[in-house]
């Protein structure tokens, strides 16, 4: 019991800056409290004292504004930062090493009997305020973003934001996805616009596409162009131009001096 104790607070220090000392986390974490609970009402749970069970479970909800029913399962290591608001069903699973934010539910869709709450496997993290619904399998290393709402499986290691939720950064594709975008930056001669997978800027994310589009699409033309010529045409000749930075950065001075223009133009009183 010691060690499973001592391997929980480690992990604590493993995820959270703010923890200084194994007392600090033995006595001011109420995620960690809740989990704590969790274990002695599964306990009581599994060995047919279901009343007791849940009464245990009301407890450390009204101690810590956290909700776990005792039936659900809870991997090793698995972490719930801050706590206040946190609910898991009873038939949720969670993998080892889960970090879950405040204002997590993990709950169901439908009043029968039976499986009907989330699956998660290892390593994965749940923003603030994300609901999880139905009994759906959230893959090992996915992300949930804050307030998402997901109701539908998430393939390993994808990263899911909005409502619904949707995925943005699917690691089936990020590898393929990254070294297109390297060899567009090389062959337009600048990096294109410094996008990467891990920006959270969602204009940056649309430009991206954009530029996975365009890159498909040179690929689609230059096909098409090979197969011209070697029917005799005589197309595709030209090399693309090379593009400079520059060319999109406007000097300061000439832009103050356009919108002083446009604002001139607009209240001639200025």
């Amino acid at each position: 019991m010691f060690e499973r104790l001592k391997e929980d607070i480690n992990s604590v220090f493993d995820r959270d800056p703010a923890a200084r000392n194994m007392f600090e986390v033995l006595t001011n974490y109420p995620g960690m409290h809740a989990i704590w609970g969790h274990r002695l009402s599964n306990f009581f749970w599994r060995n047919g004292f279901k009343w007791l069970g849940r009464t245990v479970s009301t407890l450390f909800r009204w101690f810590t504004g956290v909700e776990i029913h005792p039936g659900a399962t809870l991997g090793r290591r698995f972490f719930i930062d801050h706590g206040m608001g946190v609910v898991i069903g009873e038939t949720a699973e969670i993998g080892d090493d889960v970090t879950l934010y405040h204002g997590v539910t993990l709950g169901g869709t439908s009043w029968n009997a039976g499986k009907r709450h989330p699956t998660l496997g290892n390593n994965v993290v749940v923003g603030a305020g994300a609901k999880i619904l139905g009994p759906l399998d959230i893959g090992e290393n996915a992300r949930i973003g804050s307030n998402a709402v997901v109701v539908k499986d998430i393939p390993p290691g994808a990263t899911v934001i909005g409502i619904p939720g949707r995925i943005v950064n699917d690691a089936s594709t990020k590898a393929s996805q990254t070294k297109e975008r390297a060899e567009m930056a090389k062959q337009y001669g600048f990096d294109a616009y410094a996008v990467s997978d891990e920006n959270p800027d969602p204009v940056a994310k649309a430009i991206g596409r954009l530029l996975d589009h365009i890159h498909l699409v040179d690929k689609k033309m230059s096909d098409v162009c090979k197969e011209v010529n070697e029917l005799g045409g005589n197309v595709c000749q030209d090399e693309l131009p090379q593009l400079s930075v520059g060319e999109f950065v406007e000097d300061e001075a000439k832009a103050a001096e356009r919108r002083k223009q446009a604002a001139e133009k607009f209240d001639p009183g200025i």
